[in-house]
């Protein structure tokens, strides 16, 4: 299932040995469209060294280096079908071994089971911990109207749309893990400095946890 020899174009079959050597610490990011999660990584990044990857931001990076690779993505893309998870968990993974850094902050992913099952059987590694940033649907639909950045997805129907897409797709993720223990709520609906200090006091205990 996770072995096309077309989707591994590029990709080392040893990559996931190398990746267990490596050792890295993965935490996913997930929030619903309006969550704050993109400040918080920032912050996160400054405070905590870790690097940030973002599967979407991965994508369309490979698309624009016009790699055999891209263009596949690219006309995927165009095509109208879901990029295969296999393709973005390739990515991450060449991108987690080309990097000096062993903490990673992986936001906006995996977006449904299908993507953590994928992610775990072809990197071989589990995430540290999954951070959630919880907010209501009127706040978030709030913050994405106020944004006034023209954005065309900043719209009442879109954004409730992808509030239910988020709904239905990561949460049964945060279910999973939560019922090993690893998710860390965050309530994302107070003020930036107040989210950031619940962040900070998660990200300090993790800290700690790795030089004990």
């Amino acid at each position: 299932m996770f072995n096309s020899p077309i989707l591994q174009m590029g990709y080392p079959t040893e990559a996931s040995g190398s990746l267990i050597e490596k050792k890295p610490t993965v935490v996913f990011v997930l929030g619903g469209p309006g969550s704050g999660k993109g400040t918080q990584c920032a912050n996160i990044v400054k405070h905590f060294g870790y690097t940030h990857f973002s599967a979407g931001d991965l994508l369309r990076a490979e698309i624009k280096s016009g790699s055999e690779n891209g263009t596949m993505i690219q006309n995927m893309i165009k095509e109208g079908k879901i990029v295969p998870s296999e393709v973005t968990i390739r990515l991450l993974q060449k991108a987690i071994l080309q990097s000096g850094n062993d903490k990673f902050l992986i936001d906006g992913f995996p977006r449904n089971e299908e993507n953590r099952a994928a992610f775990e059987a072809i990197m071989l590694i589990e995430p540290a911990f999954v951070l959630y940033f919880e907010c209501s649907e009127g706040e978030m639909e709030r913050r994405l109207l106020g944004r006034n950045q023209g954005r065309e997805d900043d719209n009442i129907e879109t954004i409730r749309k992808r509030f239910r897409v988020f709904l239905e797709s990561s949460i049964p993720v945060i279910e999973y893990y939560e019922s090993k223990g690893k998710v860390r709520k965050i309530n994302a609906g107070k003020p930036i400095e107040e989210v950031f200090e619940a962040v900070r006091t998660i990200f300090t205990a993790q800290d700690d946890k790795i030089a004990a």
